[in-house]
């Protein structure tokens, strides 16, 4: 019988729910207080009677396996066995005599010497020794002597006597006369005629504006540190905590640091300023263009009153000049020469390019004979003139603060020992490239103005040496930089270029190769060399088949 939609409609056959399903399979439900428990047989009483009987099973119905008077005999009895084999101390076999042994190769006294550790031999100090005549002790004097320093320059002359005495010095000067030693030696001295540091109070502060100066300072520093038994430590950003924390807890009495990384360990309690005596303040007008002249003044204010105070900057200006009436006390000033003066050792070329010509020059004037440091405004700008340099040909990297810190170090390393010719950075990053035997300066960005024009050329020509410095400007930018040229004392003027000409071959500038340099090398050099890792499964073992592994089949 269907129903008008074709559907059957006899009663449909009635089923369990799945809480039936789940109930039954659960067993029987355990009774609540005061209630009859029900039995299996009425809940399930169908299941019951087709459930098919129990077996019945006797133990007396079990398989025997033997019985113990029929086991086995053993093979012997405990009597019928071998006797043990005897064995004598004397029958074992002789390897040699001692008679007999090899001869040595040579005996005790035929050994060849041990190799001695080589020994420095005494420098002599010549009676007309500068720096001897500054009366600075002798154990200095004598390590300078070693590295060939003998004559100090003007600004060291002028500013150690007065350090020596404990007054408060001011001083001014280019960048590369020779500032680290002018407050390095007095300072050493005297901290090597107090007492030690206590731990996390050091007895000498040392601030610099960048990580990269910071190591400048204190590897000059370190062989002097090394010969009075003085300790030293340099703290800074981007450079792990542990050894920073576990060398203050120890004691240092000199301190080289940043703001910003001072700043927070003294936050962490691990630098106390209440026994600092000495206070150094290296480079200050770039740490205050930087933004640091808040962290330096809260760090000057944590000092005690009454210590010595050293400041060193190339210009009062950008707040300098409070810092110096606040925290010096009636210093004595030296300057060795005009802030805004060009180092007259320098030659100077202000050349007016194409824009479709620019990078074809830049590859030219970069690829001159030695070290060469390239300024551009930006990162971006960084990153892109050094890719354009190498794919011309020229080897040539980027420093910048979207490096991390260890490939900042390779890429400054590489560059002071000669590997990388061409360092191209930006102004904030070439605060700290104080490298020696810089011999082109190449702007392709001009500078904002002429103090920074002075910072950049500072780079080359360093204590007296030689150097070139060439700025690349587009025809809109002429007017302004005859106008810089004017401030900054120089005597040029813009001059037209084009690639492969004589102007350009006044600078030094040669074409180069045009064969790219090759991607691992320059990979190689930013990312440094990699470790081999031996393998667990030891050399030789092919993969997938080392110890303790196996690899699967499919």
């Amino acid at each position: 019988m269907t129903n008008h939609s074709g559907r059957s409609s006899a009663p449909k056959k009635a089923r369990w729910t799945t809480a039936k399903k789940a109930e039954v399979k659960k067993g029987p439900k355990k009774p609540h207080r005061g209630q009859t428990p029900r039995s299996y047989d009425d809940r399930a009483p169908q299941a019951r009677q087709d459930r098919p009987a129990r077996r019945e099973f006797d133990r007396d119905d079990r398989p025997q396996r033997f019985d113990r008077d029929d086991r086995p005999q053993r093979r012997f009895d405990r009597d019928e066995r071998p006797a043990r084999r005897e064995f004598s101390r004397d029958d074992r076999p002789q390897r040699f005599d001692r008679d007999d042994r090899p001869q040595r190769r040579f005996d005790r006294d035929e050994r060849p010497a041990r190799r001695e550790e080589v020994v420095e031999a005494p420098v002599t100090v010549a009676d007309d020794n500068g720096f001897a005549a500054l009366g600075l002790p002798t154990p200095i004097v004598a390590r300078l002597a070693r590295d060939g320093i003998t004559a100090p320059f003007p600004i060291q002359a002028a500013t150690i006597p007065d350090a020596l005495a404990g007054k408060d010095v001011l001083g001014r000067g280019q960048t590369g006369s020779g500032k680290t030693l002018s407050f390095g030696l007095p300072m050493l001295t005297r901290l090597a005629a107090g007492e030690r540091a206590k731990p996390n109070k050091p007895k000498a502060l040392v601030l610099v504006p960048t990580r990269e100066l910071a190591m400048q300072v204190s590897d000059a520093l370190q062989p002097l540190v090394h010969v009075l038994g003085l300790s030293h430590k340099l703290v800074a950003g981007g450079m792990p905590y542990p050894p920073q924390l576990m060398a203050l807890e120890k004691g240092v009495d000199l301190l080289i640091a940043t703001p910003g990384r001072l700043n927070d360990l003294i936050e962490r309690g691990a630098v106390q300023l209440d026994e600092i005596a000495i206070a150094v303040l290296d480079e200050a007008d770039h740490m205050a263009e930087m933004g640091f002249l808040p962290e330096i003044t809260a760090i000057l204010d944590l000092i005690p009153a009454g210590g010595q105070r050293l400041l060193f900057s190339a210009t009062l200006d950008r707040g300098i000049d409070t810092v110096v009436e606040r925290y010096l006390t009636d210093p004595v000033t030296h300057s060795t020469d005009d802030a805004t003066a060009s180092v007259a050792t320098m030659e100077h070329h202000i050349l007016l390019i194409e824009p479709m010509h620019k990078k074809v020059i830049t590859a030219e004037v970069a690829n001159r004979e030695g070290r060469t440091v390239v300024f551009v405004r930006t990162k971006l700008g960084a990153d892109r003139v050094a890719e354009q340099l190498r794919e011309q040909g020229v080897f040539a990297a980027a420093l910048h603060g979207g490096l991390n810190q260890g490939a900042r170090n390779r890429v400054l390393g590489a560059f002071r020992d000669g590997k990388l010719p061409v360092l191209v950075a930006t102004d904030v990053a070439a605060r700290g490239i104080h490298v020696d035997d810089v011999s082109v300066v190449l702007q392709v960005d001009p500078p904002a103005d002429h103090k920074d024009y002075l910072h950049r050329s500072g780079r080359t020509a360093r204590a007296g040496d030689k150097g070139t410095v060439v700025t690349l400007a587009l025809p809109h930018q002429r007017r302004g930089m005859e106008r810089l040229a004017r401030e900054a004392g120089l005597e040029t003027v813009p001059t037209r270029a084009l690639p492969g000409d004589d102007v350009l071959a006044a600078t030094g500038a040669r074409t180069p190769s045009g064969v790219p340099v090759p991607e691992h090398e320059f990979r190689r050099l930013l990312e440094g060399e990699k470790r081999q890792h031996r393998r667990p499964g030891g050399p030789g073992r092919p993969r997938g088949q080392r110890s303790g592994f196996r690899a699967p089949r499919y």
